[in-house]
């Protein structure tokens, strides 16, 4: 089958971002007096939005909205100064993005981090391809796996469904395709395990970006 469009998470997709979101928190969390994590303990915490991030950061028995409110303006400011201390593109998407540009392929990006940081994160750390739409987290749609995001994407490029890739790292990623009747790929280079993509519905797995390449040349 021909893909004609490539839609795309953020966080453990494109960009390797777990260290700074894991420092950024945790130096959010030790203001408020609150223990911290390791840096892997993360890679469960993202994915449902920084609201969902913040409570799973947090003790069970201080997940309350109260407290919730306090953490999550502490990870914004310490984020914002760290957000690209470490955080890099995966080995290959480079060679992914260019084999899409190179074939006419609609690229976007779909990501359940707030808006200000996802379009920054693509302004700064992917400038040199063109993404017709950058969707992070905002009042305008609901968080995935919503599909109404992915579907507004579709819609917009005026390809059929089942001639789109999404691809992602997460189970969330995985129902959003689903919901979406989008050909969800995912990929084992970010956070989750190929257990969750699978029980989510992924239709194909990707170990390295090369893959996602394969896909794109039929």
């Amino acid at each position: 089958m021909a893909f004609h469009a490539l839609i795309c998470d953020l966080d453990g997709t494109l960009l390797d971002t777990l260290r700074d979101v894991a420092e950024s928190t945790n130096a959010a969390l030790t203001r408020l007096g609150l223990p911290t994590h390791e840096v892997d303990s993360y890679r469960r915490f993202v994915g449902d939005g920084r609201k969902a991030m913040a409570s799973r950061s947090l003790p069970e028995d201080r997940r309350d909205d109260a407290t919730i409110a306090k953490l999550i303006p502490l990870i914004n400011e310490e984020y914002t100064r760290r957000w690209m201390d470490h955080t890099k593109p995966y080995d290959g998407i480079a060679e992914m993005l260019d084999e899409a540009a190179v074939r006419g392929v609609h690229l976007a990006v779909l990501s359940n981090k707030p808006q200000d940081y996802t379009e920054s994160m693509i302004s700064r750390l992917l400038p040199r391809w063109s993404f017709e739409y950058v969707l992070g987290e905002s009042a305008r749609f609901p968080r995935k796996p919503d599909p109404a995001g992915a579907l507004h994407i579709v819609e917009g490029m005026s390809v059929d469904p089942g001639e789109c890739l999404y691809i992602g790292d997460s189970g969330v990623d995985m129902q959003t395709a689903a919901a979406a009747r989008l050909h969800g790929v995912g990929v084992l280079w970010g956070f989750r395990d190929t257990e969750e993509l699978l029980a989510n519905g992924a239709r194909t797995l990707a170990r390295h970006p090369a893959d996602v390449v394969a896909l794109l040349r039929g």
